[in-house]
């Protein structure tokens, strides 16, 4: 199992990278595209306190010690590749020893999830509903684990403009009960 970890660069990056890659990256070490794996935490990468992120990555591969005769090869192809997403970028390789990697495959399930086995949890299930007569609920940020409404750099997701016609409406009707009335009216 070879596990290519990705600091420094955004997840879905990474995803797509990986979507990409895979294949050619096992080619080169001579493995199946199921023995290559990638990690992409949700993290940044800080230097003196400023982040990093998309400017300097690093990546850590993990592999068997039979695989650091490819060594060169991998980091060319790395350095080539993914100098399209970062300017600048570090690798580092760490191996381990034959039998020091275990594992347990459920025969039950697939072995990876694939676009071939995904499975459409919103999708229609024959009982298709028209939805367009009912209120949507706006979204609210404190529905949301990761959103801290209290951040002052927090993107507002909730309707700006809530009460406002009210006001302006309330204002209007101010405005006209204290003009002073002409003659004759």
């Amino acid at each position: 199992m070879i596990t290519i970890s990705i600091l420094g660069l955004d997840q879905y990056v990474v995803g797509h990278y990986s979507k990409e890659n895979t294949e050619n990256i096992a080619n080169l070490l001579e493995v199946s595209p199921d023995d290559v794996n990638f990690y992409a935490p949700e993290s940044m990468v800080f230097h003196s306190g400023v982040e990093q992120t998309s400017w300097n990555t690093i990546v850590i591969v993990r592999a068997p010690e039979r695989e650091n005769v490819f060594e060169s090869k991998l980091a060319d192809y790395l350095i080539k590749t993914l100098s399209e997403f970062t300017i600048n970028l570090e690798i580092e390789f760490e191996y381990f020893a034959e039998g020091r990697h275990y594992e347990h495959i459920n025969s039950s399930y697939p072995r990876f999830i694939a676009e071939e086995n995904l499975v459409d949890v919103e999708g229609t299930n024959g009982d298709e509903q028209d939805d367009s007569d009912e209120d949507e609920e706006e979204a609210d940020p404190r529905d949301r684990a990761d959103l801290d409404p209290n951040d002052p750099n927090q993107i507002f997701l909730g309707n700006a403009f809530a009460g406002k016609q009210e006001m302006l409406d309330g204002a209007a009707e101010e405005k006209e009960n204290a003009a002073p009335k002409k003659k004759g009216q």
